[in-house]
């Protein structure tokens, strides 16, 4: 899997598309994550590449959300990513807005973490400390159970990315903890670029 596009590169096309902080915000969490689980699931080899997909994986979210990954093929391809890139990317959407389903382990990943991603962070910004670095897997499982909290996060599409890698629930939420305390302070130094 070679990248035809530098992380620079793949910024700037992030910028491009994406104003809001808040996205920025969860392309950044995504990446550092992807990377992580490429570090811990033996893709030391590909971990840039794993990153760059978490990275764009959302990229015509904030201007086509009706759209969504049907429109980032076409962003894509116009940058001239590869077809097997664009697959991964636009595989994290399988069957909430397409039929591309992820099938390497790396796509199994993006599609059971995104969601996740989004949860984690929110349960970290109402923690006195407003990080990852002190949440504990008990925390995390009472916000999951509660309906109400961050309601925008898919319960469903995680407990299905779980099935996807065969995980149990406790194991992906327990690691995706552990991949967003690794990159928190990455991304965000990463944040101050964009501010």
């Amino acid at each position: 899997m070679n990248n035809v596009i530098t992380r620079n590169e793949a910024i700037d096309l992030l910028k491009k598309y994406n104003k809001e902080p808040f996205h920025i915000l969860h392309a950044l969490t995504v990446e550092g994550v992807m990377r992580w689980y490429a570090e811990q699931l033996g893709y030391g080899d590909e971990v840039e590449y794993w990153g760059m997909v978490g990275l764009l994986h959302d990229i015509d979210f904030e201007m086509w959300p009706e759209e969504h990954c049907v429109k980032a093929a076409e962003l894509l391809r116009e940058a001239n990513i590869s077809d097997e890139m664009i697959y991964a990317i636009c595989s994290h959407g399988y069957g909430i807005c397409v039929e591309i389903k992820p099938n390497h382990t790396m796509e199994k990943i993006l599609f059971a973490t995104d969601e996740l991603t989004g949860l984690i962070g929110a349960a970290a910004r109402m923690r006195p400390s407003k990080s990852v670095m002190d949440m504990e897997l008990s925390s995390l499982k009472k916000k999951f159970k509660d309906k109400k909290f961050a309601a925008g996060c898919s319960r469903d599409i995680i407990k299905s990315g779980a099935e996807l890698l065969e995980w149990n629930l406790d194991e992906l939420l327990e690691k995706t903890i552990m991949a967003m305390r690794l990159c928190e302070e990455s991304v965000n130094e990463s944040m101050k670029d964009f501010e």
